[in-house]
């Protein structure tokens, strides 16, 4: 069987295998670092951390390295995104560790993790080449009746991580079935072809990944025989296996769920999205939070899904033929604006009035919101007519509000007292306001950066805030 040896490969991480340890790893960074690390709370993380076994060195200086580390894997599983020397816990971070006590709701909350992790990815060493949801594609495979609801270790080390995107899926199950013909020695043979790729590629899977999956739950694995050993450096060796993983029983029917709505087959997202900040995308890949896995773990909240979810409510309002769901968008933005303590927001909407009338009642000064949804990106706005909108309700600014618009956009709206404000941003605030149950939330960090940057998209400004209200501090020891 003739199979083009590819080097390049998904990166996957091989720090930590034991679940328990990355799940304590989160909890340090949720509880110690909501403010600025003391030389006091250096100590004691210190101390944790020998506790957990994750420092064993004699001297007094942690390794950066080694934190830096552990902070990426959290990051490439989608406990939460670094910025700024923060870390931002993600929506289904935040929930796993609520949960975490609890095997059944961790192993589903950890799979919708999973499920969101993309390549090219925003903390991670994969190739750009790579367009696809890698663990996506896994259990598509493990779901596949043709390979026996099964794949071996060996399978994944040599075929699976060097696919470069979802299209070539067909041709990837007849590769592996004619793979599983082989016999031992052939498998050694073609293996030997490229030592250096598949050492590495079976090591990541096989003793790491495949096995931190088991702890987590979310894989069975069963040990198989060994087909041979490749040389690991000057003086070690790896196995490579007919080990094999499959899915759990009782989460066969979620992975059908989630393949069904959030197919392996649908685009990543581009981190190098010409018409898009690079910050703009990752918080959006890190703001995946499928309704249905609230309904698998019992605990369904309409409101905070309304408000995390804004962009996607967003495309599926923007997307209907009849337009009939634009009114329910302005619904959640109300909604959202009313979550301010000193914010009074109602509906007005129709031909030749501002969506959403807004009283900030600290400084007794109005504005309008406009809800701009669109099934592509926004391209253009008309001043002229949120100037009319405006004066009507005789307010001091508007709020555009929209998932994605084209450069030129910013270009209508420069010196009026007009903002952009991208959907994902603002969902991604009023969430950590929620998550972190602040119920006095003030408008005055809002009105503060619209009056200082009229005629701008103030997504970032408000960005900032939300990390610097909500993120944790990055350990620089």
């Amino acid at each position: 069987m003739a199979l083009r040896i590819v080097r390049k490969k998904w990166i996957l991480y091989r720090h930590i295998r034991d679940f328990k340890l990355l799940c304590e790893i989160a909890k340090i960074l949720k509880e110690y670092f909501k403010t600025e690390i003391t030389k006091t709370k250096k100590k004691q993380l210190l101390l944790r951390l020998r506790e957990l076994g994750l420092y064993k060195e004699r001297n007094s200086k942690l390794p950066l390295d080694a934190i830096n580390h552990k902070i990426n894997q959290l990051s490439h599983y989608m406990f939460g995104y670094q910025s700024e020397d923060k870390f931002m816990f993600s929506p289904l971070g935040n929930l796993f560790l609520k949960n975490m006590d609890n095997a059944e709701k961790s192993a589903k909350i950890f799979l919708a993790m999973l499920w969101s992790v993309q390549y090219e990815h925003p903390h991670g060493g994969t190739d750009k080449e790579f367009k696809l949801y890698p663990f996506r594609l896994i259990y598509k495979l493990l779901s596949d009746s043709r390979l026996d609801y099964k794949l071996y270790a060996f399978e994944v080390s040599y075929l699976v991580v060097f696919v470069k995107e979802a299209a070539i899926y067909e041709s990837l199950i007849e590769k592996i079935l004619e793979l599983r013909k082989s016999s031992d020695a052939k498998l050694e043979e073609l293996f030997q072809k490229d030592p250096h790729a598949y050492v590495n590629s079976a090591y990541e899977w096989d003793y790491y990944v495949s096995t931190l999956f088991k702890n987590a739950g979310v894989l069975d694995k069963e040990d198989g025989d060994i087909i041979c050993r490749l040389k690991h450096g000057k003086t070690s060796f790896r196995n490579i296996t007919k080990n094999f993983v499959t899915i759990p029983k009782n989460l066969f029917g979620f992975v059908a769920k989630l393949e069904k709505q959030y197919s392996f087959r649908k685009k990543p997202l581009l981190l190098n999205d010409k018409e898009r900040l690079r910050e703009d995308v990752i918080k959006e890949i890190y703001s995946f939070y499928p309704e249905i896995l609230l309904d698998e773990i019992r605990e369904k909240d309409t409101k905070l899904s309304n408000y995390l979810n804004l962009p996607k409510l967003i495309e599926q309002y923007a997307n209907n033929p009849e337009n009939e769901t634009a009114r329910l968008f302005e619904k959640v933005l109300n909604d959202g604006f009313n979550m301010f303590f000193n914010v009074e927001a109602r509906r007005v909407g129709g031909s030749g009035h501002t969506d959403i009338e807004c009283l900030y009642l600290t400084a007794k000064k109005k504005f309008a919101v406009e809800a701009k949804s669109t099934a592509n990106k926004l391209l253009s706005i008309n001043a002229g007519r949120l100037k009319k909108h405006r004066e009507e309700i005789g307010g001091k600014y508007t709020i555009v509000i929209t998932p994605r618009y084209v450069p030129a956009t910013i270009c209508d709206i420069e010196e009026t007292p007009n903002v952009i404000i991208l959907a994902n941003t603002f969902a991604e605030y009023l969430y950590n306001c929620m998550e972190n149950e602040v119920r006095d939330i003030d408008y005055a960090d809002f009105d503060n950066i619209i009056v200082n940057n009229l005629g701008k998209d103030i997504s970032r400004d408000i960005s900032k805030l939300t990390i610097s209200k909500f993120a944790t501090v990055e350990i620089k020891i």
